[in-house]
């Protein structure tokens, strides 16, 4: 009990033996028989004060093929990433501070270089997220006048965010053109005036029109807007950086714009998200010109969405893999979205094998991946599933089984059997799922 008070505290200690001293009094007036109360209440609040202590943030294996999962904290860092921001997270860091004046500087300096380099934009800002980006640019850029918007591009994405929403709060005024699916360049110029501040233009991320439909270029939007001299501004949402193979037409994301390709289109502002496609920590990115972006830096809601030092770290890091040309490699969603279902199929295997001999029905069958996060949607990678059976426990069980293990194993259920997608699983963790199978298996 001493060596319990000296890690967690007295209080707590005390709050736990009272606990457990309650607990076992009603087991014995329920007439149970306990040999040894006093060791009973011991074990007890022991268990009682980790439980309590336990961090609630945890690491997942993430089986579940869902590349960008929202739900299980979107992307993971690229081991550069990580070990960056554990680094600085240890010290001080030059986070508002000019080495070479020896004076205060600004810490919109870190990772614009980088953002600048990979997008072609002239300037960048960092915000915590995408919502935070859409929010500061539209304040920053047409507060009190118009914003025109096509009425296709008034989405909603998870958690209930909503363009007119996020539009009302930052000020500017809802100027919608067109239809649901269809919306030409004459519709947008056709609704600009003096009130016009800028047009705003969203990628429709986690879903698909299709059939009799129509919705002009971003070239053609930048095109009219020039004419007018108004600000063209886009939210993509899921910062893509752009692959030459992505041109071809079975490419997973040969849908996703690319920001390089909307900066060179014309667009003076660009807002995309750090931890989707581009595989960084959570951020809000906007780049742009640099007149827009000096508009947005010094805005008084900056400083309310602005990020800290590990953001920073962990952004540069990521950003620098892509610039070294070696992504694809070092940055696990880009790993993730380019291996290929025979590269997997040879890891399913092994573990299929390993949980045959550990007594345990398996086998390896065709399915599909998905992207997730709401970028390429109704993309699907071919991959290869680990499919399991149980003698005495039904797939809800077994699913519900694996999560309890530590560290819990998020899997999926597809025509009533336990599937396991090893895409989205680091290779050394194919250990971890068979430990944690074999385990339930032992169990029961």
């Amino acid at each position: 009990m001493r060596t319990l008070e000296d890690r967690y505290g007295r209080g707590p200690l005390v709050d736990a033996l009272r606990a457990e001293a309650d607990a076992i009094r009603s087991r014995l007036a329920s007439g149970e028989s306990i040999e040894r109360a006093d060791e009973a209440i011991e074990a007890g609040a022991a268990a009682r004060l980790a439980a309590a202590a336990a961090p609630s943030l945890r690491r997942v294996v993430n089986a579940t093929g869902v590349v960008v999962h929202t739900n299980l904290g979107r992307a993971p860092l690229a081991r550069a990433a990580a070990e960056r921001a554990a680094t600085l997270a240890r010290g001080y860091t030059n986070l508002e501070y000019d080495l070479a004046a020896g004076a205060r500087g600004h810490r919109h300096a870190h990772a614009e270089r980088l953002i600048c380099r990979l997008t072609g934009a002239e300037s960048a800002a960092v915000v915590n997220n995408n919502a935070a980006a859409t929010l500061l640019a539209l304040a920053a850029l047409a507060s009190g006048r118009e914003a025109i918007i096509s009425r296709g591009e008034l989405v909603e994405i998870g958690g209930g965010f909503r363009v007119p929403d996020v539009m009302a709060q930052s000020g500017a005024i809802l100027r919608e053109v067109g239809t649901t699916n269809r919306t030409r360049a004459a519709d947008y110029a056709a609704a600009i005036s003096e009130r016009t501040a800028l047009i705003l233009r969203v990628h429709p991320s986690n879903f698909r029109i299709e059939g009799f439909t129509e919705r002009p270029s971003l070239a053609e939007i930048t095109t009219i807007a020039r004419r007018f001299r108004v600000l063209v501004v886009e939210d993509i949402g899921s910062g893509y950086l752009g692959d030459p193979a992505a041109s071809e037409s079975h490419h997973p994301l040969s849908n996703e714009p690319a920001v390089p390709l909307s900066i060179r289109d014309g667009a003076d502002v660009v807002m995309f998200s750090g931890d989707k496609l581009l595989g960084g920590p959570q951020a809000g990115i906007i780049a742009g010109s640099a007149a827009a972006l000096e508009r947005i830096r010094s805005h008084p809601l900056m400083r309310a969405v602005r990020v800290d030092k590990l953001i920073y770290a962990a952004l540069e890091a990521t950003l620098a893999e892509y610039e070294a040309g070696r992504a694809e490699r070092t940055v696990p969603v880009a790993r993730m979205i380019a291996l290929g279902a025979a590269e997997i199929g040879v890891r399913a295997r092994a573990l299929a094998s390993r949980l045959a001999s550990a007594g345990l029905a398996a086998d390896v069958i065709d399915g599909s991946s998905t992207i997730g996060g709401g970028s390429a949607p109704g993309s699907a990678l071919p991959t290869r599933l680990v499919r399991l059976a149980h003698p005495a426990l039904g797939a809800d069980t077994l699913l519900r089984r694996l999560r309890e293990y530590d560290p819990p194993v998020i899997a999926r259920i597809d025509d009533d059997r336990v599937v396991i997608d090893l895409r989205t699983v680091e290779p050394e963790d194919d250990d971890t799922i068979a430990r944690a199978i074999a385990e339930i298996r032992t169990r029961n």
